[in-house]
């Protein structure tokens, strides 16, 4: 069984591979790039091997040939070949071209270089081995990115190669060097070569897939690219439905109101990942969203004690939660009372707790120092304890809200322990009093994902018991950076809250949209601070004013045969891409060095 600090360590390997990836240039900056390339590819080898200006004007025309040649292909390909492939828009399929004929240049030069000194006719045969070199590279690319069948990618790949080959001859024959049938023999042979070492090196990556999970690994790379590029979730969903399992799911919830609800504060035991729109990545928002078109009130939905072993499959596991939590959402609230907000900090570990009649709240955090996913086993610890105190519900939440490098959570257990029942004990001791709770929810317009904020915004639920205003902030994000907790609670104080905790949701529909080293911005990263605290200090204000009396009730629901990840699935999913990559690693020297030997072989023949 996969230890939760494995899972830990293939997640950020996932991750790193992740923060390898690249954006594409637009498309009016690639055909400039484009044209570049030709021109040099044609106007090189004139200036150097030919210096006269006839030469000039015809390698002029020669560069301008490739490069409309290619342009008038890109179009067929996207438009006609691959037009059903959502991935291959013209953009996407200039830039392949783009690469190509990096490629392809690259060759040229190389030729040039030895023919000014060996002969024009190894200028020639580099020529045609640049185009065997990107004749195979498309095959591998287009197979291993497109959905579609292999008639059209088959088609896709070899129209761009052979149909910007065409001007070659013809420029070869403007300056009288002889173009045989051995030449377009040559064409063939790179073709059928291309075939086997591309087919066979996709074959080997494929196996790695299919004797990890069973799965083909280019399938798997494929559904993550549409889902990168242009947001698709099912395919990659699909794949997690059959690799999921089962699980009962609890959703907890805390409801404060009378005939009407005032705020509801949820936590779901559902991890919101894996990443973007895939899995639960955005179930805060949705129960959210949901809870609040229902109840007709704000709601906080903050993250509990569980890890990525509980991303849920897919789009349709979320609707099932929201769902079943909406038709048991309605329970009266029958609780008149509550304790003060008790703080607890034992020098490495704080927890936070309320009581409100029979019901507890408690949360935890190691801030400053990063505080990431908290083990379950924590929340069956923590409610053996409230039972022991007389407690029929207890909420737990992981305030994941200080990210500063990596803490050992295993070494924290003992100290988030002993501060829960310290934490608990003073809570219990305190006397419950009639309380008042006022909420707001703020979406700030100026952010969003790509900040680090999700669709859920901020939501703040301020609870007043005697003299005392507690503010609980919760924000739709994956964590925040170390020391902004703080300083948004000394602003809180400024407006006459007394005490208070900071969330997050832990979504992680922030994830894998950007390209840094975790993928995401954490609250405060990309944010001006004084922005944030601004809105944060808006809602408060927009709470405090609308306080009132309320009742309380807490309560849980049980949600069975729920499809997740799972622990041991998940760490095969993110170690299956390092041993891709280290299995591509080793196969490709060999199986490409041997097809270029071969094509080289041929070539001296010519």
């Amino acid at each position: 069984m996969a230890t939760e600090g494995s899972l830990s360590q293939s997640m950020d390997k996932a991750v790193k591979r992740y923060s390898s990836l690249f954006k594409l240039p637009s498309y009016r900056r690639t055909t400039s790039l484009l044209a570049l390339i030709c021109l040099g590819g044609g106007l090189f080898p004139a200036i150097i091997l030919f210096p006269s200006f006839e030469r000039l004007i015809d390698g002029l025309f020669f560069g301008f040939s490739l490069f409309f040649a290619n342009l008038i292909i890109d179009y067929i390909v996207s438009m006609v070949v691959l037009r059903e492939d959502p991935l291959y828009d013209l953009r996407r399929t200039a830039a392949l071209s783009l690469f190509c004929w990096a490629l392809w240049l690259f060759f040229i030069l190389v030729g040039v270089a030895i023919a000014t000194e060996f002969g024009l006719s190894w200028w020639v045969k580099s020529c045609l081995l640049g185009f065997s070199t990107v004749l195979i590279f498309r095959l591998v690319v287009i197979y291993s990115t497109s959905s579609l069948n292999y008639k059209r990618l088959f088609v896709a790949s070899i129209l761009q190669p052979f149909f910007c080959i065409i001007p070659f001859p013809m420029f070869w024959a403007g300056i009288n060097y002889p173009v045989t049938w051995s030449m377009f023999l040559f064409l063939i042979v790179s073709l059928v070569i291309g075939l086997l070492s591309g087919s066979f090196f996709v074959l080997l990556i494929n196996r790695v897939g299919e004797q990890t999970l069973g799965v083909l690994s280019f399938s798997l790379f494929k559904a993550f690219l549409l889902n990168w590029v242009v947001d698709l979730n099912a395919p990659f969903e699909e794949l997690l439905e059959k690799l999921g399992e089962k699980k009962d799911v609890e959703v907890s919830l805390i409801k404060f109101g009378f005939s009407k609800p005032k705020a509801v504060m949820v936590v779901p035991s559902v991890h919101p990942g894996p990443f973007k729109n895939v899995g639960s990545s955005l179930l805060p928002s949705m129960l959210k969203s949901a809870l609040e078109k229902e109840l007709k009130c704000d709601v906080g939905v903050p993250h509990g004690l569980l890890g990525h072993e509980f991303d849920l499959a897919s789009q349709l596991q979320n609707q099932k939660i929201v769902n079943c939590t909406i038709e048991r959402a309605n329970f009266e609230t029958h609780e008149a009372k509550a304790t003060p907000f008790t703080k607890l900090d034992n020098g490495f570990a704080t927890a936070c707790c309320q009581i409100f009649g029979k019901s507890a709240f408690i949360s935890f955090t190691l801030a400053p120092k990063t505080t990431e996913d908290l083990p379950s086993e924590l929340g069956f610890y923590v409610r053996q304890e409230a039972e022991k105190h007389g407690l029929s519900c207890c909420v737990i939440v992981n305030a994941h809200n200080s990210i500063d490098g990596k803490t050992n959570i295993h070494e924290a257990l003992d100290s988030l322990r002993a501060v829960a029942i310290a934490c608990l004990e003073k809570t219990f001791s305190q006397k419950q009093l009639p309380f008042k709770v006022g909420a707001a929810t703020v979406i700030p317009d100026e952010f969003g994902p790509k900040d680090g904020i999700g669709p859920g915004g901020i939501t703040v639920i301020v609870v007043e018991v005697g003299e005392q205003k507690t503010a609980y902030v919760v924000i739709d994000g994956n964590n925040m950076i170390s020391g902004l907790r703080e300083k948004i609670l000394l602003a809180l104080h400024s407006l006459g809250i007394d005490e208070g905790e900071i969330f997050t949701t832990d979504t992680h529909s922030v994830n894998a949209i950007i390209l840094n080293e975790r993928g995401y911005h954490p609250i405060g990263e990309a944010i001006p601070h004084e922005n944030l605290v601004k809105y944060i200090k808006e809602a408060t204000l927009t709470a405090i004013s609308s306080l009132e009396r309320t009742n309380v009730a807490c309560y849980s629901i049980t949600i069975p045969d729920v499809k997740v990840i799972g622990e041991k699935k998940l760490e095969t999913l993110c170690l299956l891409i390092d041993r891709a990559l280290q299995k591509a690693k080793n196969a490709f020297v060999p199986i490409f060095a041997a097809s270029g030997l071969l094509l080289m072989l041929f070539l001296m023949f010519l």
